[in-house]
């Protein structure tokens, strides 16, 4: 069977076009109710003439029936009046629907800066067009954040490359170079080569963090962020930051691999972005519906207009913090996760300078309503 023919058969399998089909509705309503009304009028001629009172004169009789032209022709009429009249009517219910399938056909990946102009009473075709526009500006807005990170993720891991690359490069092409010379590229080199797995470590866990939850494990945050802060003594110390912790027990539900992630970026962020001698307060609480993370810490003052870009990846807000270390991954990690499991995530400036986050789990697997 060739394409044309192909092509003509699936045609005929298709449903009718929406306009033919109201053309269908609205006629065949129409004529039915005139049908309807005609039969009506017949049924009380005809017992009207049933009842004709004794010595009215009966009709003629005849030796057959005659066809009459005249309600023939009315009937076609009246079928063609509601077919021209449907067939309009659809066309102006449909019309507003063709421009926003052209609009909404015409937007792509290059210009969703455009939206639908529908101009009109409030009804239901208005408030799709004022939806669609939402979607629109929500696809515009996630189009953006992507190529934004794309091309931050491309940036963070081709300067390590680079760098490495340049450092094999010289001493390969050092005649005079000696072992310690070359065992100190290396050992560069390996430098190099952790902060290209810590990067695609973190970019990983902001994947599996923005794909949702796979595990829904009873956990306790007063044990994970022992553990957690148990790690990061060290960190601590060597900064001179002092933890200050205060865990009561705050059981909830979710997958420990990422609340564990959760608290390790909130510490890691509280630990790089702090002052000389500060410290960092950590809490974990719990309620009759929740269960509560604080982590608090000293440092620059934050101006709260800028907390929203903080939660961005590659952020990295300030200029006054003594540590410029990591890819400012940590707090959009935290906001992933926590949206995974339906958590509540708020952060505060401190008036004194630094930041505190609070993230509140649910006790029970059930996500909030925003």
């Amino acid at each position: 069977m060739t394409r044309p023919v192909k092509n003509v058969m699936s045609l005929l399998r298709r449903r009718p076009i929406l306009r033919v089909q109201l053309t269908l509705l609205y006629s065949g309503l129409a004529l039915g109710l005139l049908a309807a009304v005609l039969l009506a009028t017949n049924l009380l001629y005809g017992h009207s003439e049933q009842r004709a009172p004794a010595g009215t004169p009966a009709a003629p009789a005849t030796g057959g029936r005659t066809f009459d032209v005249g309600p023939a022709a009315i009937g076609l009429g009246a079928v063609a009046i509601a077919m021209a009249g449907a067939w309009w009517l659809a066309g102006r219910f449909l019309r507003p629907l063709r421009v926003i399938t052209t609009t909404a056909q015409e937007i792509s990946a290059t210009n969703l800066d455009r939206r639908l102009d529908l101009t009109g009473p409030a009804d239901e075709l208005t408030d799709l067009s004022r939806t669609l526009n939402d979607l629109f500006g929500r696809l515009q807005a996630a189009f953006e954040a992507q190529r934004h990170f794309v091309a931050n993720a491309s940036h963070e891991l081709r300067t390590p490359l680079a760098g490495q690359r340049t450092l094999l490069q010289v001493a390969l092409a050092d005649p005079a170079a000696d072992t310690e010379s070359l065992r100190a590229a290396c050992e560069e080199a390996l430098r190099l080569g952790d902060q290209q797995e810590r990067l695609i470590e973190a970019l990983l866990t902001l994947a599996t963090g923005e794909r949702g939850v796979e595990r829904w494990d009873p956990i306790d945050l007063a044990e994970i962020t022992q553990g957690v802060i148990s790690g990061h003594r060290r960190e601590a110390d060597h900064r001179g930051i002092r933890i200050e912790a205060g865990l009561a027990p705050a059981p909830t539900v979710g997958d420990p691999r990422l609340v564990t992630s959760l608290i390790a970026n909130l510490l890691d962020n509280a630990l790089h972005h702090n002052i000389a001698r500060g410290h960092v307060t950590v809490s974990t609480t719990s309620s009759t519906e929740h269960a509560n993370i604080a982590i608090s810490n000293t440092g620059p003052s934050i101006p709260r207009q800028d907390l929203e870009r903080l939660f961005r990846p590659f952020h990295q807000a300030g200029t006054e913090r003594v540590h410029r270390d990591g890819h400012g991954l940590g707090l959009a990690i935290v906001l992933a996760i926590a949206k995974a499991h339906g958590a509540r995530l708020a952060a505060h400036p401190r008036s004194e300078g630094g930041l505190t986050v609070e993230v509140s789990f649910r006790l029970k697997r059930k996500s909030y309503r925003d």
